[in-house]
């Protein structure tokens, strides 16, 4: 009887270390904190989270002026014909439904940062402090990663409106459907991010040479400013009060114009912004960088290059020219008509080909229109420069995200908001004082007409009250930032995009008003929700789509 005891109680012993034993990890599985055991990983996840802001192509071309130029009054389409990139054309002219590619890739890039900026997050605040990693050295790794989570949801919320807000990675299956957060919920979480962001970024200056390029205290303030007012827009905009949102971004930049006070500075030659030589200059607060790229990708995807596709695809089509690219972002007349007399910053914007290195109209006039956008083709005078040790459609220029110019208008618009008029065409003057030099043109606010956007641009001569400069502040951004891929956010922010679009159809030209679809006043204000996401994850489509 008792050997019989014996061998059940031997037989459960066995059963339960078995089964301990199943559950033990095999030899061959790798847990995500088995990686990270040293700073030099810490570094690379981070690099990581980087990664997706370079991204330009997956099934079609999704760089940013395919949205911030090409959606606006600023440029059309270009391209070989009308056909050729079909996704674009059908955002241009307001029929995009929600399978357009650029709609899908724009967005799922934005999440895979996302994702990127979750697993830095989580692991790199669980490792131990030690002499490789010290503690200035994560703080400032965890302070990237916040402020690059924040810049994509912001990418994001001002696109698409509220969406699924994912905090932390995603191990299981059961947990990758997500619902829509709302937009204040977005926002609430882009502004705790940038918060943690800047107390733990470090200034410009402090960075070594190699970690040039880097995310800083001051591009977190910087961004801080800009989401507030752009929160701020949206709640006017809905009727709400926006005025505390208003008061952050004043906020905001009065401790970046303060705390970054020597650490920027406007270049004192406009053009400087936009050639290889001046990457990263004193104007640059935070940039996507790139670099050459001497390896063939083409049709490969994300992810297969570190160079930018943006030079190749705003080059012109024409072999007059070195170079010969493929002629997209063609900048409007309306654009170039807003540049006041005599101001220099057209030529870094815009570049009208002579008829002779037109040679084939067909091609190179898109719908009549033969402009070329400048900035980052590397457009010198008349001619192209040639990049050297790279593929031939790789480019080595960076992609300015928010330059000291973009920071002083932004102010000027939150201090105009708050009541600091003062302080609003102080900061407005700055940009203009240096767009004049030392010629007798653009003169100081009051005394220039402007277009009046709600009025299908009818000049309007300007007088001393916060009405007009507000639109003194708005011509201002369009003619400093053109095609720097910041004016249809800007009209969509400030509520003017329904009147603007309907007024820049109505001046156009016959061969362009036959493909321009009306404007559908809260519809056209977001993009739709990419309709692969809606029947994965059963979110909830933008109203009209």
């Amino acid at each position: 009887m008792k050997t019989r005891y014996f061998i059940i109680w031997l037989a459960g012993l066995c059963l339960c270390s078995c089964n301990d034993w199943l559950r033990e990890d095999g030899p061959m599985t790798n847990r995500v904190e088995d990686y990270f055991t040293s700073a030099e990983t810490a570094v690379q996840v981070v690099n990581a989270a980087y990664v997706p802001l370079m991204w330009e192509y997956q099934g079609t071309y999704y760089s940013e002026f395919f949205i911030g130029d090409i959606l606006s009054d600023d440029a059309l389409k270009g391209g070989q014909n009308l056909a050729d990139m079909s996704a674009c054309y059908d955002l241009e002219n307001f029929r995009a439904i929600s399978n357009n590619e650029i709609v899908l890739q724009y967005y799922r890039a934005k999440y895979q940062g996302v994702a990127r900026a979750n697993l830095a997050l989580e692991q790199v605040s669980q490792m131990e402090v030690d002499e490789s990693l010290t503690q200035t050295l994560k703080d400032r790794l965890l302070g990237e990663a916040y402020f690059l989570r924040a810049n994509y949801y912001f990418s994001l919320v001002r696109l698409y409106g509220g969406v699924p807000l994912v905090t932390s990675p995603i191990y299981s299956a059961g947990n990758w459907k997500q619902p829509r957060a709302s937009v204040g919920e977005v926002y609430a979480q882009i502004f705790s991010d940038l918060q943690k962001a800047e107390s733990l970024l470090l200034n410009k200056s402090a960075l070594s040479a190699e970690d040039l390029g880097r995310v800083t205290k001051g591009a977190a303030q910087a961004m801080l400013l800009k989401a507030n007012l752009y929160y701020a827009d949206y709640l006017r905009n809905s009727g709400a009060d926006g005025s505390n949102y208003y008061s952050d971004a004043y906020a905001a930049g009065k401790r970046f114009l303060s705390e970054q006070a020597g650490e920027y500075s406007l270049c004192p030659d406009y053009a400087d912004n936009f050639t290889l030589e001046g990457e990263n200059g004193p104007e640059s607060i935070f940039e996507v960088q790139y670099m050459a790229e001497g390896t063939s990708d083409y049709g490969q995807g994300n992810g297969f290059s570190r160079g930018t596709f943006a030079t190749i695809l705003l080059r012109s089509r024409s072999n007059a020219f070195s170079s010969v690219g493929w002629g997209f972002n063609h900048p409007t007349q309306n654009l170039i008509d807003e540049f006041e007399a005599g101001d220099h910053r057209l030529a870094s914007c815009v570049y009208t080909p002579s008829s002779d290195q037109i040679v084939n109209p067909v091609e190179e006039s898109y719908l009549g229109n033969p402009n070329l956008c400048v900035k980052r083709a590397l457009m010198q005078g008349s001619d192209y420069m040639v990049l050297e040790d790279s593929h031939d459609s790789r480019s080595p220029i960076n992609m300015i995200v928010i330059r000291l110019a973009d920071v002083y208008l932004l102010y000027a618009e939150a201090a105009l908001r708050s009541g600091d008029l003062s302080d609003a065409k102080l900061y407005l003057e700055k940009v203009r004082e240096r767009a004049r030099g030392s010629e007798d043109i653009l003169p100081a606010f009051p005394a220039y007409k402007l277009p009046d956007y709600t009025n299908a641009y009818a000049l309007h001569q300007l007088q001393d009250n916060s009405e007009d400069l507000m639109m003194a502040i708005m011509h201002e951004r369009r003619v400093e930032l053109a095609m720097e891929s910041h004016r249809w956010y800007d009209l969509c922010r400030w509520g003017i995009v329904s009147d603007v679009m309907n007024a820049y159809a109505a001046a156009e030209s016959e061969e362009v008003r036959a493909h321009i679809s009306p404007f559908v006043k809260g519809k056209h204000e977001l993009l739709p929700i990419p309709v692969e996401e809606v029947r994965l994850g059963g979110i909830e489509q933008n109203p009209n789509y």
